[in-house]
């Protein structure tokens, strides 16, 4: 699978603005730069026309200018050893690739080596979840991290204390992935499974579940992620905009969660809600 990369030069103004459009053209991944950001797409999921479509949209607004590359899996490690910096989350949460130097004065370190998956702290939900795991006691509770990517939130459900993480996903490149970052983290996973959540068994449900996807699969899969939650379990979602949040509560009302808490960055949101 190649993916494709989109170097943006715009003006600071329109940077959240068109990160936040191009989410919704499926763009999961975005770097800033010093003139604006780079965004990424598999190459499956990718439309030109309406790239165009949308940059054309603001040109009367404001000057746009964009590169487009396509990137092997095999130079897939070289770009993001060039963008991928650490990250903090607050003051407890230090979030770094294997090459970079270790900070033990963070209460807990991460090592992500993102490859050809996303998920590695930089982007505003995976940022909000990290922050909401911390309120949230994961001691003893069995996690699981549908969607996982490089399998990030999954291995901070373990930090945290949980007894048994699993994690999904739909792309044997992010499984691959997760497996080496479990490994770099020192946690074994009970499962780490290839396919859609609808597909797949587990041997006992779960006390919490985390899934950060994106609106439209969130709200077709929320039936099933609610099969999953032990009676008074909670469910983290993310990968979605501030304005879609209601939808995704009422949703769950309807299937017997209640929002327990919401946060929002850059017009991306975050919900933790709880089974009753």
């Amino acid at each position: 699978m190649n993916f494709i990369e989109i170097k943006v030069h715009c003006n600071e103004p329109f940077r959240d603005i068109l990160i936040a459009e191009m989410g919704e053209l499926d763009f999961d991944s975005f770097v800033e730069t010093e003139v604006g950001f780079d965004a990424y797409i598999p190459e499956s999921n990718f439309s030109h026309p309406g790239l165009q479509q949308l940059f054309n949209n603001y040109r009367k607004q404001t000057k746009i200018w964009y590169e487009l590359n396509k990137i092997a899996k095999e130079n897939w490690n070289l770009e993001w050893e060039k963008n991928y910096d650490p990250i903090k989350v607050g003051s407890r949460i230090y979030v770094r690739a294997s090459f970079h130097p270790s900070k033990p004065e963070f209460e807990y370190e991460i090592i992500i080596n993102p490859q050809m998956s996303f998920g590695t702290g930089h982007h505003e939900t995976t940022h909000q979840l990290l922050e909401m795991q911390l309120d949230l006691d994961h001691n003893d509770k069995k996690v699981l991290d549908v969607g996982s990517g490089t399998g990030i939130l999954a291995i901070m459900a373990s930090k945290l204390g949980a007894s048994e993480v699993s994690a999904t996903d739909i792309d044997d490149w992010c499984i691959e992935n997760a497996a080496e970052n479990f490994k770099l983290n020192g946690i074994s996973p009970k499962n780490l499974l290839l396919g859609a959540i609808s597909g797949l068994e587990f041997e006992e449900n779960f006390d919490i579940l985390i899934a950060n996807i994106n609106k439209n699969v969130l709200l077709e899969e929320i039936p099933e992620y609610v099969k999953l939650l032990n009676s008074n379990g909670h469910l983290f979602l993310s990968g979605f905009y501030e304005s879609d949040a209601q939808d995704l509560v009422d949703k769950c009302n309807s299937m017997g969660l209640v929002e327990i808490s919401r946060s929002s960055k850059r017009d991306w949101a975050a919900l933790l809600l709880k089974k009753v």
